[in-house]
């Protein structure tokens, strides 16, 4: 297992290393056979002159684990953003373990989608191609945060990534496990493009594209 710890403007202490090495030891916990982590600490002066962003990917056999999160404490920060990798790997045992016991599969929700609003003309579009990024550093933008204010006509940032061939359950362990509401991916029985997104509770939808266009 490797373990890289980066700073962004910030000072990586010898003591801050070594707590993030006494905590590294568990991350083989996390998922099977681990082979890279990657922890990275950024001063974030978007949020604030004091802003500190946490970082922390997990790669291994199984899905990229991924977690951050912002705050003043370099040490809180770092345990926040660790306390949601665990909570992210929890919900995706758990979920197997439902399965096991006869919880359901992701169902189709064509049905639930009728009524979806339809953006105006005044919306512009921005294009982004990731064909060369891989998926799992193309699907964290951090260019744009949640909290900047947005200016009307609405903008979409549209965004190209490369086509992962998943079942309908692998697609829902990558969205649980990198903590998104939903995931693209391409149907490995069906061929269709389609998407897996969180519903109340511990259920999930698929939305599925037909061959034929309308």
């Amino acid at each position: 297992m490797e373990l890289n710890i980066y700073g962004r403007n910030v000072k990586v202490t010898d003591r801050l290393h070594e707590y993030v090495e006494s905590k590294a030891e568990k991350f083989e916990q996390l998922g099977d056979h681990v082979s890279d982590i990657e922890v990275k600490f950024t001063k974030d002066g978007r949020t604030g002159p004091n802003t500190i962003r946490v970082e922390i990917t997990v790669t291994g056999r199984g899905p990229v684990l991924r977690a951050e999160s912002v705050g003043s404490d370099k040490y809180s920060v770092f345990d926040d953003t660790y306390g949601k990798l665990l909570e992210r790997l929890r919900r995706a045992r758990d979920r197997r373990k439902d399965q096991r016991h006869g919880g359901r599969a992701p169902v189709s929700v064509s049905e639930a989608t009728g009524s979806m609003p339809i953006v105006g003309d005044q919306t512009s579009v921005t294009e982004i191609h990731y064909d060369d990024v891989p998926l799992e550093e193309a699907a964290f933008d951090n260019q744009y945060a949640l909290t900047d204010e947005v200016q009307s006509p609405i903008e979409i940032r549209r965004k190209t990534f490369p086509a992962v061939k998943l079942t309908a359950e692998e697609a829902v362990d990558h969205m649980e496990l990198v903590g998104h509401d939903f995931f693209i991916y391409i149907d490995a029985e069906t061929g269709a493009p389609s998407a897996v997104y969180r519903r109340k509770g511990w259920t999930y939808g698929v939305i599925s594209l037909d061959e034929e266009t309308a």
